[in-house]
Formats: structure tokens, sequence, C-alpha cells
């Protein structure tokens, strides 16, 4: 895996392209220079982390045969105060599953995608407590 990344201006904001050429704006918090213009490190890799586990949770229910109509990933990610650097403590996954779907089949691929999967949320469990909760919606 490889990616490029470019800054756009003078501040700190900055975009990133990988091998397929997809690209995501980066840029970092007022405080530092920033200007909100973008997505900043951090926020990055919470997001890595529901995506990871929302992709796995989609192949795991196909493979089921579950007709999942849509998922969404609501993540709340706390970080250590007054530490630098400043790691994720706690991060908190709430899913949001719409279909008609058995709950039970709905938990084994969430329990599956945070517990053995997903390969960000295993990275992260090295200094973040990592929980998670889930509602199915007709």
């Amino acid at each position: 895996m490889k990616i490029r990344i470019k800054r756009l201006n003078q501040a700190c904001h900055m975009e990133a392209v990988n091998d397929e050429g997809n690209t995501i704006q980066i840029d970092g918090a007022p405080q530092v220079g920033g200007e909100n213009k973008g997505f900043r490190p951090m926020q990055l890799l919470a997001a890595g982390a529901g995506s990871c586990s929302a992709i796995d949770i989609i192949s795991i229910l196909e493979k089921q045969r579950q007709p999942l109509r849509d998922i969404q990933v609501e993540i709340d990610a706390q970080r250590e105060e007054g530490k630098i650097p400043s790691l994720f403590s706690k991060i908190h996954l709430h899913y949001i599953l719409s279909g008609t779907l058995v709950p039970a089949k709905v938990e084994k691929a969430i329990a599956l995608s945070v517990n053995q999967y997903c390969s960000v949320l295993k990275t992260l469990e090295k200094t973040a407590t990592i929980s998670y909760s889930y509602e199915i919606q007709p």
C-alpha cells in the first residue's frame, strides 16, 4: 500500500492520494494552524476503524444470506487528556443496520468483526478499550 500526501496551501490543508487515485482531504485544527478544510488525522483513524468494521459486517451478513439494506456506524472516540501524544483511550461503535435481519446473526457478525477480523480495531485495541452496540431497523 502506498499513499501520497501533498500540501494544498500554506497552512495544514493536505490531500492524500492512494494507488487507485482516490483522494481525501486532511487538515489540522485551527489551534495548530489548520483551517478545518478536511478530516484531522485522528478523525481519519476513527473513520478507518468504523469503515473497516462495516466492510467486515457487510461481507459476513452476505455469507449468512442476511438481506442487509443499509448500515451506518456512529463512532465515539475518546482521547487521553493532557498527554502528548494523545492516543485513543476508548472507542465505542454504534451500528445501525436496516433490513429483515436475524438479531443473532447480526450480533455474531459484529462480534466477529470487532473481536477478530477488523485490522484497524485490532491495532487500536492496544491502547483503547473497544466497545459496541447496535440496533436493527426494519
